[in-house]
């Protein structure tokens, strides 16, 4: 297990999940840049999966602060929730903005990194009804 992952167990079904999720998004007022449907994609090619959705979250004057501290760091931007079915348990995963950041060495993402573990945790928190450590 990585220290950046977090992994947090949904009670709720996967698109259950991903509605909520969605919509703690917008609570959080954080844009969603894309939702990537693993699955409905697959299905468009005859195959069955899992619920494997991805979330990419961001918004703009985050994405300018990133940018104006180490333009490579805009690599690593949007950030990610993955949602996923493992043994029929939904799971929602996301690496530590913090720790994303991390390997930039520059104090403006430092503090950007953990003001977007916050924000990360809490729309995990407000969507699932779960603490996130």
């Amino acid at each position: 297990m990585h220290d950046d992952l977090v992994q947090v167990l949904s009670p709720y079904g996967c698109e259950e999940t991903v509605e909520r999720l969605i919509a703690a998004v917008v609570t959080a007022r954080m844009g969603l840049v894309a939702h990537i449907n693993g699955q409905a994609n697959a299905a468009k090619k005859g195959l069955v999966v899992d619920c494997d959705q991805i979330l990419e979250i961001f918004r703009p004057d985050f994405a300018v602060r990133v940018w104006s501290a180490r333009k490579a760091a805009g690599l690593d931007i949007p950030l990610r929730l993955h949602i996923y079915v493992v043994d029929s348990r939904t799971i929602t995963a996301y690496r530590r903005p913090s720790q994303v950041f991390a390997r930039y060495d520059h104090p403006d993402l430092v503090t950007l990194g953990a003001e977007l573990d916050r924000i990360f945790a809490g729309i995990v928190e407000n969507a699932l009804a779960v603490q996130v450590s």
